[in-house]
């Protein structure tokens, strides 16, 4: 129940949000009629049309982006045609004879319905689908985790019911404006007597609604001068949904939906993103869910049957693999995503123990669950597979069937099977090796296996897979597609899937960041549309990691990286030089800085020498 309510307060804030502001003048266009006849029906057709196309997000995946993007062109040509019937009051009288046989007149023609005796109720809840495709693109963080949630555990009747409690709190709030609205506007006629100019006046206000909004405006200019913001309330209301966890997939404000698994599938500017959204620097060491400590002579529960591993796009470096096949056999399936660099210093061990091991019994199965819309692409993920020497069975999970009937919601994430089948252990996060390990040595005991060595691996990991240094660690896992984003710094604020040339806004505060250069900020990432752009960031940690690509397969993207403005020296990262100089060749996370000596405060930027630089994400350690 607690869900459901924190749903509906979310749907309240979006009154302060820049982005209702679009949608007030057609709101605000019934605010002269009776609330139960007009307001009512209005913000009841609104707040269902959101849900369903929100819904259908969930559900459709990229169908549902045409949708919306199709839909967001429909609704203003809608608003346009109510505008003008307002304005101009013999031109609604010829517009609206054809619709006379579909229902009645709308917006205009309620008036005349009303007049007569008529219902004006049709009239004003199509006006409120209209608004509602036009309302359906806007989101915030609390919207971004109902539909991350809804991507990962499959759509259903709690994600449909979430949406309409978002909506019905946004429709409460909008009400509440509405009736007082609705006084304002008598007593202007009751003062002025003018209730033709009044009525005219709203229909210039939609107009230029509209044209600020077939522009552009509205997801620019508007969320730049607006005073107000929700992000904080809303984002607090995301962390009571659902608490932040070391790595673990939350949306975020924007988040956000990151990110996501399955985010990239909804419509993007319906990602909270934001924010809070996806993994942090990883979980603290030992940090492992479990009733007794394994490894001391005591019973490992029993968690249940583990579920089937049905439902991957492929296998690679082997056959699709069955539970059934699988019986008789220790088993370890790591959830894990080639971009995540909590994902990538677990894979050292994670390997380990499947070649320690593989003679003994056990098999490793490494799940790749995708975060990113470019780590679908199944020849990316053989790449990092290679790349990451791999070499046991890799389940190419793009639909998250498998996420899901683990019920998992993290990355990394480890399951430990017996040889009946069984869920006996699991850890969520980095951390806890050597437990890990004495776990699968219990559980290849109790199979009947013997001689099992009792020591443990020793990983020397390097470049990105080397552990955190994370007592250094005072910058956060930080998304750049405004989805998730957080901390931006650039003149101005960001613009949403617009071409925008930003400018850094002075000195950065620590984990603040900025764009300099002409950029589009979408979803998901910020792309380059002219070389010499830039990215700053002023961060706190040894290393300092980013997710890039080219725009365009096989491309390749010069950059340079400096440190309080200087190269990098001995700090340079695996995939720059001590110059600072490096070449983007694909969609991956690049290690740009990896500090030799003291960690404080320090400001990083890297310039792209070529424009179709895609950047995603930030990570630390």
């Amino acid at each position: 129940m607690i869900l459901f309510l924190l749903a509906y307060l979310g749907g309240v804030l979006t009154i302060v949000s820049p982005c209702i502001l679009p949608i007030l003048p057609f709101v605000f266009a019934r605010a002269d009629k009776p609330f139960v006849r007009s307001g009512l029906p209005m913000l009841a057709g609104m707040a269902v049309t959101f849900a369903l196309v929100a819904t259908l997000a969930a559900v459709g995946g990229g169908w549902a982006v045409h949708v919306n993007q199709y839909g967001r062109w429909v609704a203003p040509a809608l608003m346009a045609f109510f505008g003008l019937t307002l304005l101009v009051p013999s031109l609604a009288d010829r517009l609206t004879r054809p619709l006379v046989a579909l229902g009645g007149r709308l917006s205009q023609s309620a008036d005349e319905q009303e007049a007569a005796g008529g219902s004006t109720v049709v009239a004003s809840a199509l006006l409120g689908v209209a608004t509602g495709l036009l309302w359906a693109p806007c989101a915030g963080p609390v919207l971004g985790l109902i539909l991350t949630g809804a991507a990962l555990q499959g759509a259903n009747a709690q994600t449909t019911l979430l949406l309409v409690a978002f909506a019905a709190g946004a429709a409460t709030s909008l009400g509440l404006a509405l009736l007082v609205g609705g006084k304002v506007f008598t007593a202007m006629k009751r003062s002025l007597g003018a209730s033709e100019w009044i009525r005219r006046g709203v229909g210039a206000v939609i107009l230029v609604a509209v044209a600020a909004i077939a522009l552009g405006v509205d997801t620019g200019f508007l969320t730049r001068v607006s005073q107000t913001s929700t992000a904080a309330l809303e984002q607090g209301l995301v962390n009571k949904l659902h608490p932040r966890q070391e790595s673990v997939l939350l949306p975020a404000s924007g988040d956000a939906m990151s990110g996501s698994p399955a985010m990239m599938a909804a419509n993007p500017a319906m990602m909270s993103a934001n924010p809070a959204m996806m993994s942090a620097n990883g979980a603290p060491d030992g940090a492992m869910m479990m009733r007794a400590k394994p490894g001391q002579g005591t019973a490992l529960p029993v968690e249940g049957a583990a579920p089937a591993l049905d439902g991957a796009v492929t296998w690679l470096n082997s056959p699709p693999l069955t539970t059934a096949q699988l019986k008789g056999k220790v088993v370890v399936v790591d959830f894990w995503t080639y971009s995540c660099i909590n994902c990538l210093r677990a894979i050292p061990y994670v390997r380990a123990w499947a070649e320690k091991y593989k003679d003994q019994g056990l098999v490793v199965i490494g799940v790749h669950a995708p975060e990113f819309a470019f780590e679908k692409d199944v020849k990316n993920v053989r790449k990092a597979v290679a790349d990451l020497k791999i070499g046991y069975p890799v389940a190419v999970d793009n639909n998250y069937a498998i996420w899901r009937a683990f019920g998992n919601q993290y990355w990394p994430a480890h399951y430990f099977i017996d040889a009946n089948g069984q869920v006996r252990h699991h850890h969520f996060g980095e951390g806890g090796y050597d437990q890990s390990e004495r776990v699968i040595q219990q559980l290849l005991a109790e199979a009947g296996k013997a001689k099992i060595e009792s020591g443990l691996v020793a990983v020397k990991a390097t470049g990105a897979q080397a552990a955190s240094n994370s007592k250094d660690v005072g910058s956060p896992e930080t998304y750049v597609g405004y989805g998730r984003a957080e901390n931006f710094a650039s003149a101005g604020g960001a613009v949403r899937d617009a071409r925008h040339v930003y400018a850094l806004a002075g000195p950065l505060k620590l984990n603040a960041w900025g764009l300099a250069g002409d950029w589009t900020i979408g979803a998901e990432q910020a792309g380059l549309k002219a070389p010499g752009g830039k990215i700053a960031y002023r961060f706190r940690a040894r290393d300092l990691h980013l997710v890039l690509g080219p725009a365009a397969n096989g491309a390749k993207v010069r950059y340079r990286v400096t440190i309080d403005g200087k190269p990098p020296g001995a700090d340079h990262g695996m995939d720059t030089d001590a110059e600072g100089n490096g070449v983007i060749t694909g969609q991956r996370l690049y290690q740009l800085i990896r500090q030799k000596g003291a960690i404080g405060d320090r400001t990083f930027e890297i310039q792209f020498l070529d424009a179709g630089a895609q950047a995603y994400a930030f990570t630390f350690g």
